[in-house]
């Protein structure tokens, strides 16, 4: 392809093919996932947070669902809406149910209240789906978590928040890089614990509502690079959430290239990321119970 083609593709996603759009979708779901996932972990200190396992995109997901029953809304800037309210409420609740005693946020109890969360809000939002034919028929291959799915509409409308959202999350780094010592030691250290959170809870509010209404609910995308990012450059926030936000589309560009080769056209991209991601996840929590970490 000359340059003078790959600048219009750039500059006018029009022109872009299917699969081109599905590959913009990607890139922008997995960069807000594998941010949001970095985020949560730091945030409650929990290495098993991802927005699937806490609930957060059932949250969004089951918001949009509502929405469209309820209200008929069908634009992306309605189903964007409703994802940002459904992922701000899905979070505050696994947040006050996770937490214990002094306000502290228990890793166990809230990986449990978010596994719950997800199951009741993923169960109501198949029964409302059922329920309603025009829905169903609406939603039924985006609740299943696909790149082929939403209009080129809905990316358009949700570039700015992500961008807006991820430049917000790197520039937290220090106050992250802080906040990850402990609330007490981040506070002695200078840094203003309450602002922290409460503009990361507004970042992973918009990057896991966005990306749910891109691609769908999709899980363990989010657990698995913020911790290989570590690995690869260490726990400096100001160099794993780069690396995250480039590796993370990587990794759900690679588990849909798996399903299209498998079984093409069927096999959705959150059940491959299911079968690389709950791996993953046992390994963490294995390695969590020899810790000795609760």
């Amino acid at each position: 392809m000359r340059s003078p083609a790959v600048v219009k593709a750039l500059i006018a996603p029009s022109c872009l093919t299917r699969d081109s759009h599905a590959r913009w979708r990607g890139l922008l779901a997995g960069g807000a996932l594998g941010l949001a996932g970095a985020l949560m972990q730091t945030l409650t200190r929990n290495p098993l947070a991802d927005p699937g396992i806490l609930g957060v995109n059932s949250g969004a997901s089951f918001a949009i669902v509502l929405g469209a029953a309820l209200f008929g809304f069908s634009s992306a800037q309605e189903q964007l809406l409703m994802a940002f309210c459904g992922a701000l409420a899905a979070s505050l609740i696994v947040a006050f149910t996770g937490s214990q005693g002094g306000g502290q946020l228990s890793p166990v109890r809230l990986t449990l209240a978010g596994v719950a969360l997800g199951a009741v809000l993923e169960g109501l939002s198949t029964g409302i789906a059922l329920l309603n034919p025009d829905v169903y028929d609406q939603l039924r291959f985006w609740q299943a978590g696909s790149l082929d799915i939403r209009s080129l509409q809905t990316l358009k409308v949700v570039l700015v928040p992500v961008l807006i959202a991820a430049a917000v999350a790197l520039f937290l780094s220090r106050a992250l890089n802080s906040l990850s010592l402990g609330s007490d030691t981040a506070t002695a250290l200078g840094s203003k614990v309450a602002r922290t959170q409460f503009i990361g809870l507004l970042v992973i509010t918009v990057l896991c509502g966005s990306a749910t209404a891109i691609v769908g609910p999709i899980a363990f995308i989010g657990l698995m690079i913020p911790h290989m990012a570590r690995w690869l450059v260490g726990a400096d926030h100001r160099w794993s959430l780069p690396v995250t936000l480039l590796a993370t589309p990587s990794l759900l560009l690679i588990a849909d290239i798996i399903g299209r080769l498998i079984v093409p056209g069927e096999l959705r991209v959150s059940v491959v990321s299911a079968f690389i991601g709950a791996p993953v996840l046992i390994f963490l929590v294995r390695r969590k119970s020899r810790g000795g970490g609760a």
